[in-house]
């Protein structure tokens, strides 16, 4: 049964707390906590109340010596969130104390990074091209890497774990075997799909497991169906590159944000815009709760008019009522 979200009745809140802009925004796996890593080199841990209502609480997670660019939750643990960092590290941290538990220190400034769903892996990408796979267990000693001699933009797991996805720049998507059984030197290639005409920047994985989502620079989200890798169809509101999508709870819905000044939000089902979110900026992060319809993003809100701005980023979602 399709669930229809009353978008009009529906606003943004904003959140402040970082002194420069948020490169990336991320929920925990129950969705009562938002974590925000940002160029002043420091992540923030947000305990959301999903209505609203309540005073935001915020802890800092203070170490790193360059921004942290991406972020995300261990899928099996709501307390513990993993950052990567332009300083080359990736630190494990403890969300309720704030202290970091584990650091490995990598070869090159860590851009992306994602965890496998059943939480023992984590994939990190740099500015070189280059992914590390670590084990949280053995977090000090990476278990694979590997230099691609292409563009790697964003990285993800299939929700099974056997599956390991690279959207590169040019134009395509990696699909690698990943075997549970003892890592073989390489991950095997299962399928190279030539999803865009121009580099491909996100991915997303629907919840659900059916679908995931490609953005590239052309402007386009492709949307595929997950067993038989076919480009099922495109979403096309946006007029500048595709830098950031999110599928909401129940895959009904699918986020997007470029350049433009909005965050155009579609039916995946019909590919239709059913609501779109006004925005100052250009956007570097959205990302939906996996239990609720609130929508976190985060842009960079630099212009002058707007300079007391910088630093924040909103949930779209809240009741007006």
């Amino acid at each position: 049964m399709e669930e229809t979200i009353p978008f009009k009745n529906l606003h943004s809140r904003e959140y402040q707390g970082h002194k420069k802009k948020v490169h990336s925004v991320a929920w925990n796996s129950n969705g009562t906590k938002l974590a925000s890593g940002s160029v002043d080199q420091t992540a923030r841990v947000w305990t959301i109340e999903p209505h609203g209502h309540s005073k935001v609480k915020d802890l800092e997670l203070k170490g790193h010596t360059d921004s942290v660019d991406q972020l995300c939750w261990d899928p099996k643990h709501s307390d513990l969130v993993a950052t990567a960092s332009g300083d080359k590290s990736v630190r494990l941290w403890d969300a309720r104390s704030g202290k970091c538990t584990q650091q490995a220190e990598l070869s090159g400034e860590n851009i992306n990074i994602t965890y496998r769903p059943d939480g023992t892996h984590i994939a990190v990408g740099n500015r070189d091209d280059e992914l590390t796979i670590l084990d949280v267990r053995k977090f000090n000693k990476s278990l694979y890497k590997r230099k691609f001699s292409y563009e790697v933009n964003e990285i993800a797991w299939n929700m099974s774990g056997d599956l390991f996805f690279l959207t590169t720049g040019l134009g395509t998507v990696e699909v690698l075997s990943y075997p549970l059984e003892k890592m073989q030197n390489d991950l095997k290639p299962v399928d190279t799909l030539t999803a865009h005409t121009a580099g491909c920047y996100c991915i997303a994985i629907d919840p659900k497991g059916r679908y995931f989502a490609v953005g590239s620079a052309d402007s386009l989200v492709s949307l595929w169906d997950m067993s038989d890798m076919l480009c099922l169809r495109t979403f096309t509101k946006l007029d500048s590159p595709v830098r950031t999508i999110s599928f909401n709870h129940s895959g009904e819905y699918i986020a997007s944000a470029s350049e433009d000044l909005f965050i155009d939000i579609a039916n995946v089902q019909t590919g239709r815009t059913v609501h779109q979110i006004p925005c100052r900026a250009a956007m570097n992060s959205v990302e939906w709760n996996p239990k609720y319809n609130l929508l976190a993003y985060a842009g960079d809100d630099k212009s002058a008019k707007y300079y007391g701005d910088e630093g924040v980023f909103r949930i779209f979602g809240f009741d007006s009522s």
